[in-house]
């Protein structure tokens, strides 16, 4: 397993449409892991394949730090309720913005084996299911901000004495 480099928005990988993962090789196996790595060595809730800059339809997710889901070739199914946040993304450190999502998100993808399973979330699962599916498709956050981008530190609780 290694740490890959995280492209950076202004990458032009970040805005193309990844292609689906059609069966598992041990190179895409290596990619999976490396992505996992990746995504917890920059403290990061989600991952998409081409912030990695491999254009394949795949996703790492983990948001309480004990609970990962692996989501090849996903497809979002259904949607409701809405939920306003801040978000941000590994591809643009430093930067949060306002954003609405659906607050109920139901997927269908592929896990490690190509076996087909359903993944359903609420809140931030939800959130990040959203975020990162849209990288497959070329879009980032970015797009859906309401208002201006804020600087991540800036926001930062300050500590009591």
């Amino acid at each position: 397993m290694a740490v890959r480099e995280i492209r950076i928005m202004g990458d032009k990988v970040l805005a193309k449409k990844c292609r689906e993962v059609k069966e598992m090789t041990d190179r895409t196996r290596d990619l999976i892991d490396d992505m996992f790595e990746t995504m917890y060595g920059a403290s990061g809730v989600g991952l998409a394949a081409p912030q990695v800059g491999v254009l394949k339809r795949i996703v790492v997710i983990d948001v309480t730090g004990d609970d990962p889901y692996l989501l090849i070739n996903p497809r979002i199914l259904e949607t409701a309720g809405e939920q306003h946040g801040r978000e941000a993304c590994l591809s643009l450190p430093g930067k949060m913005g306002e954003v609405t999502r659906p607050n109920y998100v139901k997927c269908e993808a592929l896990d490690e084996n190509m076996e087909p399973f359903i993944l359903e979330g609420e809140g931030l699962l939800a959130r990040c299911i959203c975020h990162e599916c849209e990288h497959l498709d070329g879009v980032m956050y970015v797009e859906h901000v309401e208002g201006e981008l804020l600087d991540a530190e800036a926001q930062e609780p300050e500590e009591e004495e």
